[in-house]
């Protein structure tokens, strides 16, 4: 659509005009985060916003790959921030930072509010340096527990567990052909026997990822990884 303008404030101003040094008549990229890219020139470069004419609209294709929701069990700071990255490049829809019985960082309520704005910017980050077009969602906070009684989560269930009596993950992922998947990561420790227990009665099929034992931010991105296996074309 051309002759369309759109402004550029803010954090993302700052990235145009500082990091990366452009000028008015040059050519960008800007996306919106919900899967469509922006071609335009800049018109207008001020100290806090772009103005940019919009020469092309691109939206981002389809996936065929179901989405996939990862319910991860928080673990301390630097490893939640990187596996926010690594889940962003490895094409996660959401991420649900879930405390369990064994969760061991202490979360106060300004503290949840201050780490999930970081996590979402982390995950914008991740999305521009990785071409996606959009952005994975970090919902607040939740209770693990409270989490698996949402009824609005409709599709394949699986949580990783190490306890006997799990299936493979790749068995689990067999044959399905639904639009959504959710795999539950424990924190370090695992999940409690009763936990997994309530998220089986709720739906969760208990999978095993292998015969080694991750640690919490590995088996996370591990999941996805095979998930992502499965689906690749």
């Amino acid at each position: 659509m051309k002759g369309r303008v759109i402004s550029v404030a803010g954090e993302e101003a700052h990235h145009i005009a500082d990091v990366m040094r452009l000028k008015v008549k040059d050519e960008v990229v800007t996306f919106d985060g919900t899967g469509k890219e922006y071609i335009g020139v800049i018109k207008e470069a001020g100290k806090k916003s772009i103005v940019i004419e919009v020469t092309e609209i691109r939206e981002a294709a389809k996936a065929r790959a179901p989405k996939i929701t990862l319910i991860q069990a928080i673990p301390k700071r630097e490893k939640i921030e990187y596996l926010i990255e690594k889940a962003t490049e490895l094409g996660v829809g959401t991420i649900m930072p879930v405390l369990t019985e064994r969760t061991i960082p202490d979360w106060d309520p300004d503290k949840k509010i201050s780490r999930v704005v970081r996590w979402r910017k982390i995950a914008r980050e991740a999305s521009k340096q990785c071409g996606r077009l959009d952005i994975p969602k970090i919902p607040d906070i939740a209770q693990f527990s409270d989490l698996i009684n949402d009824e609005t989560l409709s599709g394949l269930k699986l949580i990783a567990a190490l306890q006997d009596g799990t299936e493979p993950i790749r068995s689990a992922l067999k044959d399905f052909k639904g639009d959504d998947i959710y795999i539950a990561i424990g924190p370090e420790g695992d999940f409690t026997p009763g936990e997994v227990k309530g998220a089986s009665g709720r739906g969760f099929k208990p999978v095993s990822l292998g015969f080694r034992v991750l640690k919490s931010d590995t088996a996370g991105l591990f999941a996805l990884s095979a998930i992502g296996y499965e689906y690749s074309e």
